[in-house]
Formats: structure tokens, sequence, C-alpha cells
């Protein structure tokens, strides 16, 4: 069995790419394992939440502006 101490650590840029990636639903399967190797779960939920979140707004601010383009 692996010590979970020695597991290379992901940078914040790699599980933010890892993200990204999930996003679109693309990613290769060496890929894929090699993030669950090193990416943290906990990191994984946090970067996605504040995607979520960013993209979220970038909807509404998008509908917001077309909306006032068409009343003009």
């Amino acid at each position: 069995m692996t010590d979970p101490s020695n597991r290379p650590k992901a940078s914040l840029w790699d599980t933010v790419k890892a993200v990204g990636w999930s996003f679109f639903g693309v990613r290769k399967n060496s890929a894929y394992q090699e993030d669950l190797r090193k990416l943290n779960p906990l990191h994984i939920i946090a970067v996605a939440f504040v995607a979520v979140v960013v993209f979220v707004v970038a909807l509404v601010l998008l509908v917001r502006h077309v909306v006032a383009s068409a009343g003009a």
C-alpha cells in the first residue's frame, strides 16, 4: 500500500485545469488517472464552487446586458 504522505502534490493551477476540463466533459484517461493521484478532493470542491459562482454571475451579467441592449 502506498504512503499518502509520499503522494506528489498538485498546484492550484493543476486543480483549476482539472476543474476546467471537467466543465467541458473531456479529459484523457491518462490525465484523469494522474489527477486522481495528485489532486486533493477538498481543493477540487472549493475550486469547482468558485468556478460555478463565476459562471453563474457571468451568465446573469450577459443576460442583463442583452436585455438592456434589446430594450434601447
